[in-house]
C-alpha cells in the first residue's frame, strides 16, 4: 500500500493563509500565477503522496467572490498540437475543459490570452472558436532578446504592444494547461499595462515545484526537472536569494533569468521593489507539508521511472528524437536508480518470456503482483485486469465470471460487423461486458466494485498498448508504463 507523506490539511490552511498575507501586502490588485495544475494537479499527488489533486482550486473557492481566473495559452503549442501527458488531450481541448471545470464550482473565467502569437493558422482558428463561444480573447506577442533585452520589454515596442487584458476583480489567477505557456509574461505584461494607468498592481507566484526549501537535487525536485525535461528547465540555487539573505534555497532557470525584469518593472512602478529574489515571489508552503520524506523520495523515483519510459516510447513512436529521453535517464543515472527499481517491470517482461506474447503486470495496494497473459479470448491488458479484480475481490481466478460463449458472440461482432483485425477484448469492453454480466451473477458485481482499488496501483506491459487500453488504465487511476515496443512490425497502430 503507497505510503502517506504529505498532510494535505495543513498545506491547504497554510498555504491559503499564506495568499491572504500575500494580497493584503498590495493594497489594490494582485496578479497570482499559478504554475502547475491548478484544478488536477496530478503529478503533485504522484510524487507527494497524500497530496489532492484539488487542492488549489478548494483554496481559492474560499476567495472565489473576489477572484477571477484568467487562462493563459501557447500559440506554439496549439500549433503543435501539445498534449497532457496525463489526460491525452491537447492544450487547446484543455483550455476548454478547464473552462468548464471552473465555472462548474463557481468561479468567474475573466478570458483567455494567447501568448507567443504569430498569427498562426491553428490559433487563430481557436481564438474564432473561443469568441464564437463568447470567451473574451488577448493576443500577447514575443517579444526579441526576452528575457534579457529590459529597456525593450519594459517599453511600449515590448509589453505595451501586447493587448490589456481587461479585468475586474481583486485578484487575478493565471494558469495554463501546461508549463512554458507564458503565465508570467503574461501578469508581467499586466503590471506594465496597469502602471501606465494608475493602477498599482502586485505580483505573487503560486508554483508547487521545484519546493524551494527541499535540497536541490532530492527526489522531488528531481521530478520536477523530468516533467519538464522537454522545456529545458532546470532546477539551480537561487543566486538573488543567496546573496540578500546568505540562505540556500531552490527554484529553476526561468524565474532566475527574469527576475531582473520584474525587480526592473517594480522599481519603475513602485521606485523600489518588494522582492529580493524569485523565492521571495513565490508563496508556496508544499515544503513544510512533507511528514514522511522516504515516502515523498520513493514516490518521486518512481514518477522519474514513469517519465523515462513514456519518453522512450515516444522516441520508439517518432514523435521525439530521444533528447528528452537522455535527460530523464542522466537524473535517473544521478540517483544510481533504473526501470529495475519498478517491480511491475520485471514481473511483465518475465511473464512475456514464459508465454512467448504480450504480457502486463498489476502491483496491488497490499503488494501482490499479479500478471495476465495473451489469449485467444482477451489481450493482455485484459486478462490483467480481470484478474487483478478477482484478486482484490477473492475470487479464484480459475472460475470464469464471463462464460467464453459471451465473449466469443462479441468477438463475432467486431471481426465479422465492425471490422476488426484483432478478435479479442479490449480493457473497456471486457468492463462492459462484466457490468452487464453483473446483473444476474453477483460475483462479477463483486470484482466491478473492486475498481476503485486500483487507483493509484503500478503497472507494466510488454509492448505499447493500443489507446482504448492505454486510456481506460488512465481512467480508473492505474500508473501504466510500457516497454519501448510494438506487438507487431507496422508503422500504423491504431
Amino acid at each position: 500500500m503507497t505510503r502517506i507523506g504529505f498532510d494535505n490539511e495543513k498545506y491547504v490552511k497554510l498555504q491559503s493563509q499564506n495568499i491572504r498575507d500575500r494580497i493584503s501586502q498590495f493594497g489594490g490588485k494582485l496578479y497570482l500565477e499559478f504554475g502547475g495544475k491548478l484544478f488536477d494537479d496530478y503529478h503533485a499527488a504522484r510524487v507527494l503522496p497524500g497530496f489532492e489533486p484539488d487542492s488549489k482550486v478548494k483554496m481559492l473557492l474560499e476567495m472565489k467572490d473576489d477572484a477571477e481566473i484568467v487562462i493563459v495559452l501557447s500559440a506554439d503549442d496549439i500549433e503543435r498540437s501539445k498534449r497532457r501527458g496525463d489526460l491525452g488531450i491537447t492544450y487547446d481541448e484543455d483550455t476548454l475543459r478547464l473552462i468548464d471545470a471552473f465555472r462548474g464550482i463557481g468561479l468567474y473565467i475573466g478570458s483567455v490570452v494567447i501568448t507567443h502569437y504569430r498569427e498562426q493558422s491553428a490559433a487563430e482558428k481557436f481564438i474564432k472558436r473561443l469568441e464564437m463561444l463568447g470567451i473574451r480573447v488577448f493576443r500577447h506577442y514575443i517579444i526579441p532578446d526576452y528575457p534579457s533585452n529590459v529597456p525593450l520589454i519594459v517599453s511600449d515596442e515590448g509589453f505595451g504592444r501586447n493587448e490589456y487584458i481587461e479585468t475586474s476583480r481583486g485578484l487575478v489567477v493565471v494558469t495554463a494547461p501546461g508549463p512554458g505557456s507564458g503565465k508570467m509574461a503574461t501578469c508581467l505584461s499586466q503590471l506594465y499595462h496597469e502602471h501606465k494607468r494608475g493602477i498599482t498592481a502586485g505580483y505573487a507566484k503560486f508554483e508547487t515545484f521545484p519546493i524551494w526549501n527541499l535540497p536541490l537535487k532530492h527526489p522531488v525536485n528531481l521530478a520536477y526537472e523530468a516533467a519538464t525535461a522537454d522545456l529545458d528547465d532546470v532546477n539551480m540555487i537561487d543566486p538573488f536569494h543567496l546573496d540578500a539573505y546568505g540562505k540556500t534555497t531552490v527554484n529553476y532557470n526561468r524565474d532566475v533569468e527574469i527576475f531582473p525584469v520584474l525587480e526592473a518593472m517594480f522599481k519603475q512602478i513602485y521606485g523600489e521593489s518588494p522582492y529580493k529574489s524569485p523565492t521571495d515571489m513565490g508563496v508556496n508552503m508544499a515544503g513544510f507539508c512533507i511528514f514522511d520524506d522516504e515516502a515523498c523520495c520513493e514516490a518521486s523515483k518512481q514518477e522519474i521511472i514513469r517519465r523515462w519510459y513514456t519518453a522512450a516510447c515516444a522516441v520508439r513512436e517518432g514523435l521525439s528524437d530521444g533528447a528528452e529521453q537522455r535527460k530523464i535517464e542522466l537524473i535517473l543515472n544521478s540517483m544510481g536508480a533504473g526501470p529495475a527499481d519498478r517491480p511491475v517491470v520485471a514481473a511483465a517482461l518475465q511473464r512475456a518470456e514464459e508465454t512467448d506474447g504480450p504480457a502486463v503486470a498489476i502491483e496491488l495496494p497490499d503488494g501482490r503482483i499479479i500478471t495476465g497473459k495473451t489469449t485467444e479470448l482477451l489481450g493482455a491488458a485484459s486478462a490483467c485486469l480481470m484478474n487483478a479484480l478477482k484478486a482484490l475481490a477473492g475470487i479464484d481466478k480459475k472460475l470464469k465470471i464471463i462464460t467464453p460463449s459471451i465473449i466469443e458472440q462479441i468477438q463475432h461482432l467486431k471481426v465479422e460487423h465492425l471490422g476488426n483485425h484483432n478478435p479479442r477484448m479490449h480493457t473497456d469492453e471486457l468492463l462492459i461486458t462484466l457490468a452487464i454480466c453483473a446483473v444476474t451473477n453477483p460475483i462479477a458485481g463483486r470484482a466491478i466494485e473492486e475498481l476503485t482499488s486500483l487507483r493509484g496501483c503500478e503497472a507494466h506491459s510488454s509492448v505499447i498498448l493500443s489507446h482504448v487500453d492505454s486510456d481506460l488504465f488512465k481512467k480508473i487511476g492505474v500508473n501504466m508504463t510500457f516497454e519501448p515496443r510494438y506487438q507487431v512490425k507496422k508503422l500504423y497502430h491504431k
